[in-house]
């Protein structure tokens, strides 16, 4: 055995040797192939310690050891030689005619909501954001959402593995699913009067389609003080409607309504609806020729939901609203098709420079 490594050792010196000081890409494989694989003759060698008698292993494992450290080290080097040789050779035609540099357009759900922080910001209200990572007393509990309320199901919150330093397990952390817990943490560390809105990626454990995601943005808003009304809340929301869509719509003046709903986090609540700007008013496939679009959800803040954020109901009273960010893209870019926002296909993006 000692024998063969001998025999191998001249053979890997006489093909370093042969490969000299710039070898080529394929020189150093076919030298790797021949000595350095699961099969090259190294390996061989390797696999055959197993014959040889348990006293003499020592000895031969040592001289094998010095063969394949002086294959492996001698190949290292001449692959750096070579790839040094080769970056330092020209990799540019400065005969080829030059290319302009292209600045890539904001993306269209950024432009989208820098718009809306824009109106917001003018009419007097701060940007406040929260973690991503909610526990079950913010993101529900604290926004009066009963214990039953599907909201909670598995089906619709992704719910994360976490645990305590003791090595106890959380069973309440999870994905925030809207961003109003930054509502209930600014309460908490805020005194009336507040007047904030609220952007933010949010997750739910929905169907991806071409309607929805399990992953996008919303903005949501706040005001809180004393003897603040629901006729407040709609003319807030009227003029960022008017500002953000148009006050004309087709030489016509933008309509809007509000419609009864229900949310946990408000009472009363509405849906906000204006007229569809695509067909103006006049019915198509995006408002299911009602003519109307909604836009967004609001209503004047619970008395419970105060109360979790540490304000006194019968002192203040607040209103708030939200609405999704990739929905209002959507709607005022023709879109059909929400995945196609974050496909990042330059040319859907380059047309909304």
């Amino acid at each position: 055995m000692l024998q063969e490594i001998t025999q191998l050792k001249s053979v890997i010196e006489h093909d370093l040797q042969t490969l000299g000081n710039t070898p080529s890409k394929d020189q150093l494989e076919q030298f790797r192939l021949k000595h350095l694989v699961r099969k090259g003759t190294l390996a061989e060698l390797t696999d055959r310690l197993r014959e040889v008698p348990k006293e003499d292993k020592p000895a031969v494992g040592k001289e094998l050891n010095i063969v394949k450290t002086l294959a492996e080290s001698e190949f290292k080097r001449l692959s750096e030689l070579s790839d040094a040789q080769t970056s330092s050779s020209p990799t540019l035609d400065l005969t080829l005619p030059g290319r302009r540099w292209k600045n890539a357009p904001k993306h269209p759900i950024n432009q989208t909501l820098d718009e809306m922080l824009a109106i917001f910001k003018r009419m007097g209200f701060a940007i406040a954001e929260g973690p991503e990572i909610e526990d079950d007393k913010h993101n529900f509990e604290d926004l009066n959402f009963p214990p039953d309320h599907p909201a909670r199901d598995m089906q619709d919150t992704f719910f994360m593995e976490a645990f305590r330093k003791d090595g106890s397990k959380r069973e309440d952390v999870l994905l925030r699913t809207h961003t109003s817990p930054v509502q209930v943490r600014l309460m908490n560390s805020q005194k009336p009067p507040i007047r904030a809105i609220m952007p933010g990626r949010v997750y739910r454990n929905e169907a991806i389609s071409a309607r929805s995601l399990a992953e996008f943005h919303q903005i949501e808003g706040l005001y809180i003080d004393k003897n603040v009304s629901l006729a407040e809340l709609k003319g807030t929301l009227v003029s960022f409607a008017q500002q953000f869509y148009g006050p004309m719509l087709g030489g016509k003046e933008l309509q809007y309504r509000f419609r009864p709903s229900f949310f946990p986090f408000t009472e009363p609540s509405a849906e906000m609806d204006i007229t569809c700007f695509l067909c103006g008013g006049k019915g198509c496939r995006i408002c299911k020729y009602s003519g109307w679009l909604e836009i967004l959800g609001c209503g004047m803040v619970h008395p419970n939901v105060l109360k979790a954020g540490g304000i006194d109901p019968e002192e203040y009273s607040g209103f708030a609203w939200g609405m999704g960010i990739e929905r209002v893209t959507l709607l005022r870019t023709g879109i059909d098709d929400i995945r196609l926002l974050y496909d990042n296909d330059v040319r859907i993006l380059e047309q909304f420079v």
